[in-house]
């Protein structure tokens, strides 16, 4: 019988955890979306480590200070905490789309930050998201993606092939654990 670690799970913030309001300014206006709670409150429960990466281009392209960014992410985890989840890592790209940076999504270089300093394997993650860039950033990982859709399309519009579309974080949150129950019965995960 195989005993597999849980697996990291890297998760957006926007249009994932909550409301994607566009650039957001302002700390009073994050909503979470349906189920995103329950889905954290689940992976939490199995040992799942919890991992925010996000891209926040708004920075970059002088729509956003550094600091309202920061404002809105220790706004989240503070609601996290209340909600009782611990949000392992948060990690986010301020720069604009153009820039050639190495840490905009789908690049991988803050889940491998996120891996040296919480001590994860990168290929041994999921990855869940809206957009195409998460999508891609998983398969760049090797890790198990999954997209966040209503309809199975990329809330950017772009066409991808996730290993899984979910309605919402609960459902994320079952696959895994339905995967991880395979893989310790030693059977095939899809």
């Amino acid at each position: 019988m195989t005993h597999a670690a849980p697996r990291a799970v890297i998760l957006d913030r926007d249009g994932t955890i909550i409301v994607d309001h566009g650039y957001l300014d302002d700390p009073g206006r994050l909503q979470f979306l349906p189920h995103a709670l329950e889905g954290l409150r689940l992976w939490q429960a199995h040992g799942h480590p919890l991992v925010i990466v996000s891209n926040q281009s708004g920075i970059g392209r002088g729509m956003l200070s550094l600091a309202q960014v920061q404002a809105v992410n220790a706004r989240l985890l503070q609601m996290t905490q209340a909600a009782g989840v611990r949000i392992d890592g948060l990690y986010f790209c301020p720069h604009a789309p153009d820039s050639g940076c190495a840490c905009r999504k789908p690049a991988t270089q803050l889940v491998l930050e996120a891996a040296a300093q919480l001590h994860f394997n990168p290929a041994h993650s999921v990855v869940v998201g809206d957009k195409s860039s998460d999508i891609e950033l998983g398969r760049r990982l090797r890790a198990i993606s999954m997209l966040v859709s209503a309809d199975g399309r990329a809330a950017d519009g772009l066409w991808v092939e996730p290993d899984f579309v979910v309605r919402d974080l609960l459902e994320a949150a079952h696959l895994t654990l339905a995967a991880a129950g395979a893989a310790r019965r030693g059977e095939p995960a899809g």
